[in-house]
């Protein structure tokens, strides 16, 4: 039997393992099985990869960075963006880091890209929003971050963002847990008044489906995109790097 599963911590609300428990019944994979690995820290890693039956594992909140240290080698994708979401475990045994969360970034928003979708702006500076921010590179559209402090080239703070700013970014993705279950009413804060129809704001949460970011984006008629379909399409990508 192989063991595929998911590395994090507090992770009994995870997407990936009701995602593979039920793809793996659709499509009849009677040879796998999906699991969770909550890890205290991230140094308990080194007891999981002891394991013999494991092929496959994801990686989420908050050991996507500093799993690194902990794997044989990177894929060329994970080692530019500084952060991994998917591990290959080879035949010889080797654990390679790759990341899935970029791709499915880039499948869920292109459906939704028109022409005047040139700026970008990333709320929040951790593993996702590096993910986020080379897939925007491949798309060729520009980005800055936006953080509680500018400790970046580049970033804007919250204090000092304004509805300009907005205006002139066309697309805002939030890549923060802000808003979260079961902390609904939380969002990030910004000048929402500066957003119109024009703009897309996409959120890297699923759960809830209209988290208070994408509530208050719809209320000035943005298009709004949630983290389902990324997720999706990432955990597709993952399956197909284990079996390949």
């Amino acid at each position: 039997m192989r063991k595929f599963g998911l590395v994090g911590k507090n992770i009994d609300y995870s997407f990936s393992r009701t995602y593979f428990k039920k793809k793996f019944e659709a499509e009849a994979i009677s040879d796998a099985s999906y699991v969770n690995f909550d890890l205290e820290n991230i140094i308990d890693f080194k007891t999981l990869k002891c394991h013999p039956d494991l092929k496959g594992l994801n990686v989420t909140i908050p050991y996507k960075e500093t799993i690194i240290p902990f794997l044989d080698s990177l894929h060329a994708d994970a080692k530019h963006i500084g952060a991994v979401n998917t591990i290959k475990i080879t035949k010889n045994g080797e654990y390679v880091g790759y990341n899935t969360d970029y791709y499915g970034f880039k499948q869920a928003l292109i459906p939704f890209l028109k022409p005047q979708h040139t700026k970008a702006l990333i709320l929040g500076t951790g593993g996702a929003s590096k993910a986020v921010a080379y897939a925007l590179e491949q798309l060729r559209i520009s980005y800055r971050f936006v953080s509680r402090s500018a400790s970046t080239t580049g970033t804007i703070t919250y204090d000092s963002l304004s509805a300009e700013d907005l205006r002139n970014h066309l697309l805002i993705i939030n890549c923060t847990p802000l808003g979260t279950h079961p902390n609904t009413e939380e969002c990030p804060n910004i000048p929402y008044h500066g957003i119109t129809d024009e703009h897309i704001l996409f959120d890297l949460i699923y759960n809830p489906e209209k988290t208070k970011f994408l509530s208050l984006g719809e209320k000035h008629k943005a298009t709004f995109i949630n983290g389902l379909k990324m997720l999706e399409y990432q955990a597709e990508k993952a399956w197909e790097i284990w079996n390949t």
